[in-house]
């Protein structure tokens, strides 16, 4: 999910004790705290992870792609993943021609056929938007067969075009090659272990900085309820998380019930987050005036029940109900964190 739902749904958990709610009263700080423990997880990825993250062959396609040479670099690599039991990360750079221009061309992963496919796309700007006209007139999908069993378990397509490109890891399971997309995010930090170790040193800063040991325990609890409320969220989507680091090396993969630009899951998030905030300090204010009942059928289940019915009959019958198609490459990257600079 974005940023903004994380962190709210961090901020929501922490107005659910009464004890935070009426330090809150006072000027406190601890729903915050609960809103950071929420951002944190893709805070460390993109500040941090990806900059550790070491790549054995790179695809830099220079400022006039060839879409046969792109094609043959990934199937190569695939199938030295394959034949040396070896992973192989591999980082498909961007093509950028001015400013606020850039080449955009689209990488397929076809596991029914067992192909690859590639083709050059139009120019695009920062924003993402093809400028009219401007494919290549010849452009035409190259595919390659890998020649081994492929499994790909994200997207079918990516297009690399702004910023930084997608990343990939190669690696032979069983007598497949699977295809892992942006294999450094939704690993280490996104583990419910970690949320434990991030909520005790948030509580030993708060209680080194207050003096206030009992505000550092409830900073504790609301940093780590914040910082696991993020893990679960992020687990209903496709890419999944290690949830168990450092007892598990690998991500545990989602249901794939949304994905993270989806524009109804991320606004009934934020909805339902608000909503709840209101709930909680109107109950510990002492002067209570929203009925409980009505209040949360009003302002969550029917949220629930219309937008959330609209969003599943629009997957049923297969309608975007947001520009997807334009952040698929790395929707999940994209919607969590900041627009790539040159960069789960």
């Amino acid at each position: 999910m974005k940023g903004i739902s994380h962190f709210i749904t961090g901020v929501a958990i922490a107005t659910f004790f009464p004890e935070v709610v009426r330090q809150a009263e006072l000027g406190g700080l601890l729903p915050m705290l609960g809103g950071i423990g929420g951002i944190l997880p893709d805070t460390i990825d993109f500040k941090i992870a990806r900059y550790w993250e070491r790549f054995d062959l790179s695809i830099d396609p220079g400022l006039e792609p060839d879409a046969e040479k792109i094609a043959d670099a990934l199937v190569a690599a695939m199938r030295q993943a394959y034949e040396t039991g070896k992973d192989v990360n591999l980082v498909a750079h961007t093509i950028r021609v001015g400013a606020d221009l850039w080449r955009e061309y689209a990488i397929r992963f076809i596991p029914d056929s067992d192909e690859i496919a590639v083709r050059i796309g139009p120019l695009v700007n920062t924003g993402q938007v093809p400028l009219a006209g401007s494919e290549p007139e010849d452009a035409v999908e190259v595919r390659r067969k890998v020649g081994v069993p492929v499994r790909n378990t994200y997207s079918e397509e990516y297009k690399v075009n702004i910023f930084s490109g997608p990343t990939f890891r190669f690696a032979r399971e069983n007598d497949q090659v699977r295809v892992h997309f942006l294999d450094w995010h939704h690993r280490w930090t996104h583990s419910l272990i970690l949320a434990i170790g991030v909520g005790l040193v948030m509580g030993l800063l708060v209680g080194l900085f207050t003096g206030n040991w009992v505000t550092a325990q409830w900073g504790a609890l609301v940093t780590w309820l914040g910082y696991s409320g993020h893990i679960l969220e992020d687990q209903i989507g496709h890419m999944g998380s290690n949830l168990f680091w450092p007892l598990t090396k690998k991500r545990i993969p989602g249901p794939g019930l949304i994905h993270a630009s989806d524009a109804l899951p991320n606004f009934l998030t934020v909805w339902t987050s608000v909503a709840l905030i209101l709930y909680n300090l109107d109950r510990f204010s002492g002067n209570t005036r929203l009925l409980p009942a009505n209040y949360l059928l009003v302002m969550v289940a029917v949220p629930w029940l219309v937008l959330g019915g609209i969003y599943v009959l629009g997957k049923t019958r297969k309608v975007h109900l947001q520009p997807s198609a334009e952040s698929v490459r790395q929707s999940e990257q994209i919607a969590e964190a900041t627009p790539f600079e040159p960069a789960t």
